[in-house]
C-alpha cells in the first residue's frame, strides 16, 4: 500500500499551465516490458476529435536517470517539465494546437500534441533539443491522425482502469487521513436503476451476497430515476476494492443499471487520537 500511494504522488505531476485547462488525471497500467504512465486531459473526450487539429506530434526525451522500472528518478521531473514547456513553446511559434497527456514508459517520456499545421515543427524541435538539451536522446514522430486514435484508443482509459483510477483515489484520501486500511469496515454503495422492478430483481441478487439495503428512492425526471443504497462490511485496499466494484458494476448492468460510487469512513488504528 505504501507504495502505490507514492507512485500516485510521484506521477500525479503535470505542468501546472495544463492543469489550468481541463481536467487532467494520470493513471498506471502495465505494458509489455513493465509499467507506463499516461497523464492526460479527461476532459477532450467529449470534443475529440477536433478536426481543425487533424496531425500529432509525439515527442520527448530518453533519461539515463531512471529506476529499475523503468520511471524517472524523482530529481528528474523537473528536467522533464522544462523539456514539455519548450516543446508547447516551440510548436505555439508555428501553429495552434492541443496538447492532451504525456507517456511515461521505459525511461522515456512522450508529450502527445495535436496540431494544425506541421510546417516547420521538426526542423524547430530539433534545434530546441539539440540546443537547449544536449544531455537527452529525443524522439520526434508526426503523422495524421483525423480520428484522434492516439488519444482515443491509447492515452484514454477504458472503463475498467477509469474504475481503478476513482477507487485509488478514494482509497488515497483515506491513506492521507491515517487510515492504515488494514480493517474491514461498512462501505456504501450508490446505483441507479431505470425501473422499480429492475432495481428489485438486483436487491433480491444482492442480499444473497451479504449487502444490506440502507435506502431506496425515486429521483424525478432522470434517465434512471430509481436510486439505490446498499452497504457490507468490506476491506478497503486497492485490490479489494476494485475487485468489489468491478464486480457491481457488471451486476447492474445485468439489470439495466449503473453502479455510481462508494463511500466509508476512515479507521484508524487503535491507540491514534
Amino acid at each position: 500500500m505504501k507504495t502505490l500511494l507514492i507512485t500516485i504522488s510521484l506521477f500525479f505531476t503535470f505542468n501546472t499551465s495544463w492543469s489550468q485547462n481541463g481536467r487532467w488525471d494520470v493513471y498506471m497500467a502495465q505494458y509489455e516490458n513493465g509499467p507506463g504512465s499516461t497523464i492526460l486531459n479527461m476532459d477532450l473526450i467529449n470534443s475529440a476529435p477536433k478536426k481543425s487539429l487533424p496531425y500529432l506530434v509525439v515527442t520527448g526525451v530518453t533519461t539515463e536517470n531512471c529506476r529499475e522500472d523503468g520511471f524517472p528518478q524523482n530529481d528528474e521531473f523537473e528536467k522533464l517539465h522544462d523539456v514539455s514547456d519548450a516543446v508547447e513553446n516551440k510548436i505555439q511559434e508555428v501553429t495552434t494546437f492541443e496538447i492532451v497527456g504525456t507517456f511515461t514508459y521505459q525511461c522515456e517520456r512522450l508529450d502527445y500534441v495535436y496540431v494544425n499545421d506541421t510546417t516547420k515543427i521538426r526542423q524547430k524541435l530539433t534545434e530546441m533539443y539539440t540546443s537547449n538539451f544536449p544531455e537527452y536522446e529525443y524522439y520526434i514522430n508526426i503523422k495524421i491522425d483525423e480520428d484522434w486514435e492516439a488519444y482515443l484508443k491509447f492515452l484514454y482509459p477504458n472503463e475498467e482502469t477509469q474504475e481503478h483510477m476513482s477507487n485509488i483515489k478514494v482509497v488515497a484520501k483515506l491513506a492521507e487521513s491515517g487510515d492504515n486500511l488494514e480493517k474491514a469496515r461498512q462501505v456504501d454503495h450508490w446505483l441507479y436503476f431505470k425501473d422499480k422492478k429492475r432495481r428489485k430483481l438486483f436487491t433480491d441478487a444482492i442480499i444473497k451476497e451479504g449487502f444490506k439495503i440502507e435506502s431506496q428512492e425515486k429521483r424525478i425526471d432522470l434517465r434512471l430515476p430509481y436510486q439505490l443504497r446498499i452497504s457490507r462490511t468490506d476491506y478497503v485496499s486497492p485490490n479489494e476494492i476494485n475487485t468489489l466494484t468491478l464486480k457491481l458494476r457488471k451486476q447492474a448492468k445485468e439489470f439495466n443499471g449503473e453502479y455510481d460510487g462508494w463511500e466509508t469512513f476512515v479507521v484508524k488504528p487503535e491507540g491514534d487520537l
